[in-house]
Formats: structure tokens, sequence, C-alpha cells
């Protein structure tokens, strides 16, 4: 694949590294204003580090656009010339939809909207997917460059707000969680650092028994309960003191927020 990454800041760069790292490009172009901080990427060898992003569009098949919203129409209007059939348009900016994006190149073209998060830097990432009509061809290829870094869903564009609060705030509001194990530990007779260390751990375990398995959170509950034990008794103290009623309520007032903000650009 030639992919070129418009904006090479700090996630067009988790994205280089997570398709270099797992040998995932025959090519890669990677753009900026100022390129003195990423010239390191030409070590690869198969990577151009330019400011010519009328270059690195010519010269690649995959453009993967990762710069400041107030940038990227102004990107697409001084490069839409030289797009053709081949290219797949794949945008990672929060809050530009894929009507905005057909305005100024067309409907023709293959366009593809992501949401990555934050753990895309240690290629963990909940990436979700959507696109336009045309683009659905290339979704399969779309979901192949970010399952290198993670994990990928296709979603309909309108959920891709209530994504975001999910995936992106989502990655917070599992942070607070770790903190809170973490400050429970301490209480225990814990120094912080292996509170820390016990709960991230713990929770890297919980997430991957239910991907390794496929089963419902209650089930695997189900299996460190015992009548009368302790674990059930902390967790019923933990609902009586609102713990899920908390998240979901959290998690509803987050997507209200994104909506407020995106009726207020409309």
């Amino acid at each position: 694949m030639k992919i070129a990454i418009i904006g090479a800041g700090n996630l067009g760069l988790a994205i280089a590294k997570g398709v270099l790292n797992s040998n995932g490009a025959t090519s890669m172009f990677l753009t900026k204003r100022n390129t003195t901080d990423i010239q390191k990427f030409e070590k690869f060898g198969n990577v151009t580090v330019t400011t010519d992003n009328r270059e690195a569009v010519t010269k690649s098949d995959i453009l993967i656009f990762a710069v400041q919203p107030a940038q990227f129409e102004q990107i697409l209007e001084d490069t839409k010339d030289l797009l053709n059939e081949k290219h797949v348009i794949i945008s990672t900016i929060t809050g530009v939809v894929i009507s905005q994006i057909e305005k100024i190149i067309g409907s023709e073209h293959h366009i593809i909207r992501s949401m990555p998060n934050t753990a895309i830097s240690v290629g963990k990432s909940m990436t979700c997917i959507c696109s336009n009509e045309k683009g659905k061809k290339r979704i399969d290829l779309a979901k192949a460059i970010f399952n290198r870094m993670g994990h990928s869903m296709e979603i309909p564009e309108n959920q891709m707000q209530a994504a975001t609060v999910i995936c992106a705030s989502g990655v917070a509001f599992w942070m607070r969680l770790i903190r809170a194990t973490t400050q429970g530990a301490i209480q225990l007779g814990f120094d912080a650092k292996e509170a820390q260390e016990l709960a991230m751990y713990t929770c890297n375990g919980a997430a991957s028994l239910l991907i390794e398995s496929g089963n419902h959170p209650e089930a695997e509950i189900d299996r460190v309960t015992t009548p009368r034990g302790c674990t059930i008794q902390g967790l019923n103290e933990m609902e009586h003191q609102g713990l899920s009623s908390s998240l979901i309520q959290g998690i509803i007032a987050s997507y209200d927020k994104i909506s407020e903000i995106k009726k207020g650009e409309l």
C-alpha cells in the first residue's frame, strides 16, 4: 500500500508507527509544516518526509488526514485536482462529516471517516469507521489498516458522536475507574506503585477475558462470586452507592454535551 499521512502530529505519527511496525506500507509519505522533528522516520527507508501535500497525494493511493479541522478544508481544496479513482480518503478529524468532504471533492471518491482513540499510540485503539456509498468498497481496507493498531468496527455515521463518547471519552472513564481501584488498594495497605500495577493489570485481564471468550460480563462475574462471599458483598455495596447508574448517567451527560457542541457549530 502507498500511504500518505497528511498531518504528522501525535495522531498521525501514531498511525504511521502502527503501519510501519507491521510492514503495512510499501511506501509512506509524512507531511507537516515543520518536518524537523519527524525526519527520523526516513530511517525506515520507504518513508518520505515532506512539507508538500501535493507530492504526497500524487505519489500515494491511501490518504489519511490527521490535521486540525480548520486546516482540513483548505488542504482538500489545494489537492482535489490531483484525486483520482484509485485514491482512498480517510479522515480522522472529529466533527467533520462526510457530506462536508463530498461538498469539496465530490461524492465519486472513496471517502471514509475514522475515529481512533488515544490508545492507538500503544496499538490498542478502538477505532470506529463509516463511509460514503463509494467508500463502502474500501471499508475492509480501512479496517485492515486500523486493526494493525488495535480493533476497528464499522458503524453508521449517525452513531459517530455516540462512539466518540464510548471510545474516545471512554478512555478517560476507564482511567478514573483504575484510579479509584488504585486508591482502594492503597487504603488496604499497598504502596502507590504496587496499587496502580495491581489495578492496571487486573483491568487488562478483565477486558482480555471478555475479548477472548466472547462471554457476557455477568458470566465472568458469576465465576468469581460465591454465596455470602467477599466479591458479591463488594459488588452489592458498589451498586447501592450507584456505580452502574453514575457511569450510565456520565455517558449520557457526555453525549448531551457533544450534541450541544455540534448544534452550536451548525
